[in-house]
């Protein structure tokens, strides 16, 4: 069953930060949607993010037209086609970057936190490693579809933490998965059944982090289905609550099923 969308992706440096080392590939031609936040220093965490966008849009043209493409790894049983490329894409970036480190010094330990989605055949695919994030608006309920790979969220599993100490966390921006920094990385896989008028909203934390679930809920919930306004405002107020790090989004309306 053929789903069709209306996208918008965008990027800033944020109010704090010199340089944007996250990068996004919106490409609704193939209906993948892919936003990394690149980490490693002196430049090298936007190195990362760029090789998984650039390894990504060459997987999926490769695969999509190429009914025999191999595969980095096995196709897992159970899971939908769909799913097993986006699992096979993110790990063979993952391994691209960590070859990259383990040939050249100066990008040893970079890596970059990524999230994906893929339609296909009336269901989307949401894969993903790190603390960027997915959310679903539907019906005015805003759900996140990740669970962040961070220190902070481990935590919370054993203990229950008050808002404040929440937010006092010392180590809240310690993330426990990315890719690149091992040969091979896990990568965490679901899929649903997308309806029309939902939006995918993707983000890096640099979004989630200034803007709480409700102000993110009301600000989509607002523009209507205008993936354009919606997107451009997220922006702008994560920056406007602070902008301490790089922010970026993708939305995506779902037009029809």
């Amino acid at each position: 069953m053929a789903i069709t969308v209306t996208s918008y992706g965008e990027t800033n440096v944020g109010r704090k930060r010199t340089h944007n080392e996250d990068n996004f590939l919106s490409y609704p031609e193939r209906l993948l949607f892919v936003v990394a936040d690149g980490m490693g220093g002196h430049g090298y965490g936007e190195v990362a993010s760029q090789m998984v966008i650039d390894t990504m849009r060459k997987f999926y043209d490769h695969a999509s037209n190429n009914e025999e493409a191999t595969w980095p790894n096995r196709i897992e049983r159970g899971r939908t086609i769909s799913e097993n490329m986006l699992n096979a894409g993110l790990r063979y970036s993952n391994y691209s970057i960590w070859e990259r480190g383990a040939s050249d010094a100066k990008y040893k330990n970079m890596g970059t936190t990524v999230v994906g989605i893929h339609f296909d055949q009336g269901e989307v695919a949401v894969a993903h490693v790190g603390d960027s994030r997915v959310y679903r608006l539907r019906g005015g309920e805003l759900t996140q579809l990740t669970e962040d790979h961070s220190l902070l969220n481990d935590y919370k599993k054993m203990a229950v933490l008050t808002p404040e100490e929440e937010e006092n966390f010392p180590h809240k921006n310690i993330i426990v998965r990315a890719c690149g920094l091992k040969d091979d990385v896990v990568v965490d896989v679901m899929k649903e059944t997308p309806e029309a008028g939902d939006i995918y909203m993707l983000c890096s934390d640099g979004l989630n982090g200034e803007l709480t679930d409700p102000q993110i809920r009301d600000i989509m919930a607002r523009h209507n289905g205008d993936v354009t306004g919606m997107g451009q405002q997220l922006i702008r107020d994560a920056c406007d609550a602070g902008g301490k790090d790089n922010v970026t989004t993708i939305c995506v309306r779902i037009d029809s099923v």
